[in-house]
C-alpha cells in the first residue's frame, strides 16, 4: 500500500437537529496491516442510511449511542487487497459487503465479511448495500412477516420512494394487494413525468404528503385514496401520516409495520413529540404494530437472496418483475452531505457514495 493512505470520517459531534460535516472530522492514518484471520479490504462503495441518525441518539435505541471520535460506522463493499483468511474462503480480489464504515481501507475479521458472489451482469456490486442487502432484507421480510399482505388488500407505504419503500411497494404488488405509495416530492413521485412510482413501480396510487399540514390534511387524501380501508401500514416517515391511517383508516386486524420514523430523527429522537393518542383504535380493530429490524433476519440472508436475485434477473432492459433505482454519489469526501441529503428527500430509491 505504498503511497496510499486510510481516509477516514471520524465522529465528533453528537447532533441536536440536522446533521452535518461539522459533526465529522476528515482524517488521514497509515493504511492498516490484517493479522491472523483477517482481511485488508479497499472501499469501492460505502452506504448512507437514515438509521444512523438513531445511532446518534443520545440515549439508548436497539443498542448504545454511536461513540465519539471513532470511525463512523456503516456497511461498505469493498475489494480484497490482502487476506489472511485461515479458511481460505476469502482471497485477494475477491468484493465483499462488511460493516467496515466511512474509510477508504480497513481491516476486519474475514468471518465478518459476506463474499458477493452474485454475477454482476445481473446486479452490480452496490446492490449489496441495497435490494440485496439491508433495505432488501429490511422490505422483504418486514413486508411478508410482519405485514403478512394477502391479495386484494390495501397496503400503504410510506417513504415508497426511498430504498427500503420502492422494494416494499413492487414486493407488495407481487402479492396481489392495492399499493397507495406516499412520497415527498412530485419528481419521485412521476420520475421526471415518467410516473416513477405508478407506471414503473405498479402503484395503483401515488400521493405527495409535502402539502400536508395537519392530521385532517393527511386523512382527507388518504380517504380518497384509501376507500376501503388499510389493511398493512408500512412506515417509515411517521408524523401525522401515521396519525391520520391509525386514528381513521385502519381496517379491523390492519398490520402496521413501524420501520422508520424520519420525520423525528432531527431533534425529536431524545425528546419525542406527542401525537395523537390512538391505542383505543388499535382495541377497536384488534390492529397490531410491530417494530422491525433488519438485523432481526441477519441468518437468513441467503433465504432473501434465492428469491431477490432471480427476481432482479428478470429485468432485461429495465423491463421486469422487480426494479430498483440507486442513486451515487461520487467522492468519499462527500459522505457527510450524503448522509444529511438523506433528511431533505433528495435521493431516489438506495443513495450510495463511490469510492
Amino acid at each position: 500500500m505504498e503511497g496510499e493512505a486510510n481516509k477516514q470520517w471520524i465522529y465528533v459531534k453528537r447532533p441536536e437537529g440536522e446533521v452535518t460535516e461539522e459533526h465529522y472530522k476528515l482524517v488521514e492514518t497509515p493504511v492498516p496491516q490484517p493479522g491472523e484471520g483477517e482481511v485488508l479490504l479497499k472501499a469501492l462503495f460505502i452506504t448512507v442510511d437514515p438509521y444512523m441518525r438513531i445511532q446518534q441518539a443520545a440515549t439508548n435505541t436497539w443498542e448504545a449511542p454511536h461513540p465519539l471520535n471513532k470511525v463512523q460506522g456503516a456497511g461498505a463493499v469493498g475489494e480484497v487487497l490482502v487476506s489472511n483468511d485461515t479458511t481460505g474462503r476469502l482471497k485477494k480480489g475477491d468484493v465483499v459487503l462488511s460493516y467496515s464504515g466511512w474509510q477508504t481501507h480497513a481491516v476486519v475479521p474475514a468471518a465478518s465479511c459476506r463474499k458477493i458472489d452474485w454475477d454482476p451482469k445481473v446486479a452490480p456490486y452496490s446492490y449489496a448495500l441495497g435490494v440485496l442487502g439491508m433495505p432488501g432484507r429490511t422490505a422483504y421480510f418486514g413486508l411478508y412477516e410482519a405485514g403478512k399482505p394477502k391479495a386484494g388488500e390495501t397496503v400503504v407505504v410510506s417513504g415508497a420512494a426511498g430504498a427500503v419503500g420502492s422494494i416494499v411497494v413492487q414486493l407488495a404488488k407481487i402479492r396481489g394487494c392495492r399499493v397507495v405509495a406516499i412520497a415527498g416530492s412530485d419528481d419521485k413521485l412521476r420520475g421526471s413525468g415518467a410516473q416513477w412510482l405508478k407506471e414503473e413501480l405498479g402503484a395503483d396510487e401515488v400521493l405527495n404528503y409535502k402539502g400536508w399540514k395537519t392530521v385532517d390534511d393527511a386523512r382527507q387524501a388518504l380517504e380518497q385514496a384509501c376507500p376501503k380501508g388499510v389493511d398493512v401500514y408500512f412506515d417509515n416517515v411517521g408524523g401525522i401520516i401515521t396519525d391520520a391511517i391509525i386514528l381513521h383508516l385502519i381496517n379491523t386486524f390492519a398490520r402496521v409495520i413501524i420501520c422508520g420514523q424520519i420525520s423525528q430523527y432531527e431533534g425529536h429522537l431524545d425528546s419525542p413529540q406527542l401525537g395523537p393518542r390512538f391505542l383505543h383504535r388499535i382495541l377497536y380493530t384488534r390492529a397490531t404494530i410491530q417494530g422491525i429490524l433488519a438485523r432481526d433476519y441477519n441468518d437468513r440472508m441467503d433465504e432473501m437472496l434465492q428469491q431477490m436475485v432471480p427476481w432482479l434477473s428478470e429485468v432485461p432492459s429495465n423491463v421486469g418483475k422487480l426494479k430498483y433505482a440507486e442513486t451515487v454519489v461520487e467522492g468519499f469526501e462527500k459522505l457527510p452531505s450524503a448522509l444529511n441529503s438523506l433528511f431533505s428527500g433528495k435521493n431516489t430509491g438506495k443513495l450510495v457514495v463511490k469510492v
